[in-house]
């Protein structure tokens, strides 16, 4: 469903929360805190509040919001987001020999860095996301953080275009 700014700003802050919790990989504190900067104005300016939320949070708390996320072409349980997301690009269509590499490679990532990798698969394909992994697989933790920060940032953007009205300002 889709909704108006001016709904999610009529909202209580258990329904903003159950709607827009999820953005961000079911965290919803973050959604929780947002609702306390009602009115919107629009898109943006929701946006850019829980975009704010999450570039203040501590170290603990965003290794916390990347943990939340699943590793790729898992058969994990996932919140329907990711399951939806990962269904685009065909992640849960994978053959036995790409589910490998996806494994091996979701693997060697979390050794390195305790967190899983993180992409916007949305923007990608599989090649895509392949060359991702074994590209960002040389870099070096606080380096990751902040790739990791970036997509989640740009997926919670997806996300919010998915649920709510862009309205022209």
């Amino acid at each position: 469903m889709i909704y108006a700014i001016t709904e999610l700003n009529a909202w209580d802050e258990a329904a903003f929360v159950e709607i827009l919790g999820p953005i961000f990989e079911d965290t919803p504190a973050i959604a929780r805190q947002a609702w306390t900067y009602r009115p919107f104005e629009n898109f943006i300016d929701l946006y850019q509040r829980m975009t704010s939320i999450v570039n203040h949070l501590d170290l603990e708390a965003k290794l916390a919001l990347i943990r939340a996320h699943p590793d790729l072409g898992s058969k994990a349980k996932m919140a329907e987001a990711s399951v939806q997301e990962q269904a685009g690009v065909g992640l849960d269509r994978l053959s036995p020999e790409e589910f490998t590499r996806f494994e091996t490679l979701n693997q060697a990532y979390r050794d390195k860095f305790g967190f899983p990798f993180i992409i916007a698969v949305k923007d990608q394909t599989k090649e895509s996301i392949l060359f991702a992994f074994e590209t960002r697989l040389k870099n070096d933790i606080s380096s990751e953080i902040e790739t990791a920060m970036t997509e989640i940032i740009r997926i919670a953007e997806l996300r919010l275009e998915a649920i709510l009205k862009k309205e022209k300002d």
